[in-house]
């Protein structure tokens, strides 16, 4: 007998199938300009959440507009991170304001999982850029890494509106981007490596940003 398909996938697809979705919209069809002609009549296998099936890229990103928090999210990458796609995954997840990437403007985008279609990514040449457009913004920079005189993460209060900053996997923050930082920020480790991957670092300190200003 056929295992019962898993909610959130299309009619008679089984959770060991790779395609996932919602299959075409039953008619008639809403009546709204968020919707996607195409999809209601194709069906929508995009990693969205539900609540944004068949809708249009502009209309998920103008909604995600309507909500993102006023924390910045920006990385150095100066030798290719693949970590950047992570970051913006995780940014994407917890609807950061923007992403900025510092130096080269190539980046893998397949760690991603398209999230970078929704939410907004900046350029910045030089880690100078990046600090004039922070002034600009009134947003502090707040490292993350591991360093001398670095203080504990969970213990430290984050501004509200700042930028989390990131340095590349290896090297971490440049010493640019530390002496422009307010503060430097180290996660907590107990295990026997000296660090852990930038891309799980900012999920963790993300998520350590909503603990205190969301989920609180």
């Amino acid at each position: 007998m056929r295992p019962t398909p898993c909610p959130g996938t299309l009619p008679g697809v089984t959770a060991d199938d790779p395609e996932v979705g919602v299959g075409p919209h039953p008619e008639p069809w809403p009546d709204d300009p968020r919707y996607d002609k195409e999809l209601l009549a194709s069906g929508d296998r995009r990693n969205v959440i539900d609540a944004y099936r068949y809708w249009t890229r502009e209309a998920i990103v103008a909604d995600l507009d309507r909500r993102r928090h006023p924390f910045h999210v920006a990385v150095e990458n100066w030798k290719h991170d693949l970590n950047i796609g992570t970051v913006v995954r995780n940014a994407n997840a917890f609807l950061a304001a923007e992403v900025h990437i510092v130096g080269n403007r190539r980046w893998n985008r397949r760690g991603a999982m398209v999230t970078d279609r929704y939410q907004h990514v900046r350029h910045h040449e030089t880690i100078e850029d990046l600090v004039s457009w922070a002034v600009d913004a009134q947003l502090p920079l707040i490292g993350i890494d591991i360093l001398p005189g670095a203080v504990p993460l969970e213990t430290t209060v984050l501004p509200e509106r700042c930028v989390l900053l990131f340095g590349q996997e290896g090297p971490g923050l440049s010493s640019a981007a530390r002496e422009a930082c307010e503060v430097v920020c180290s996660i907590t480790q107990f295990g026997s490596t000296r660090s852990i991957n930038a891309g799980v670092a900012s999920g963790i300190a993300m998520h350590e940003w909503i603990r205190q200003h969301v989920a609180g």
